[in-house]
């Protein structure tokens, strides 16, 4: 089976409490519940960590990849821009890493240092970005 880490940034903890404009009114359990949903449908084991400390998330691919996981998906939130040592971690670790967006940053005047890292990104298709997501994780495992 699949091992998918899926890492909220900093911030996501407080969706569906403002910016629901933006984002929705989906809380973050409400994500994770969704996202462990998806994984079970794709018989993924999927690992859901969060953290507003960047050290942490950056801890956190260091683990994954000595872990032995396939692949991850991140939705930086606060790190999408200005964090070098985030974008260096992703770059680092033996697997492909994922950015996914409920919205489009794009289309707010958004621009992705961590879509650098990344093998592709996923923006504006709501929840359904992280199945999609790890969709292509696992048909890229299988190339």
């Amino acid at each position: 089976m699949a091992k998918i880490l899926v890492i909220h940034g900093a911030g996501m903890n407080m969706r569906g409490k403002v910016q629901t404009e933006v984002f929705g009114t989906m809380t973050l359990p409400e994500y994770d519940v969704k996202i462990k949903e998806y994984a079970e449908k794709l018989e993924v084991d999927a690992e859901i960590f969060h953290s507003n400390i960047e050290g942490e998330v950056i801890n956190k691919f260091y683990e994954a990849h000595d872990d032995g996981v396939d692949a991850a998906l991140i939705n930086p939130a606060g790190y999408t821009s200005g964090n070098p040592t985030l974008v260096a971690a992703i770059s680092q670790v033996s697997f492909p890493t994922y950015e996914v967006h409920i919205s489009n940053p794009a289309g707010r005047g958004g621009v992705s240092d961590v879509a650098r890292a990344c093998k592709g990104v996923i923006a504006g298709f709501g929840i359904y970005g992280y199945y999609i997501g790890m969709l292509g994780a696992l048909n890229s495992m299988n190339e």
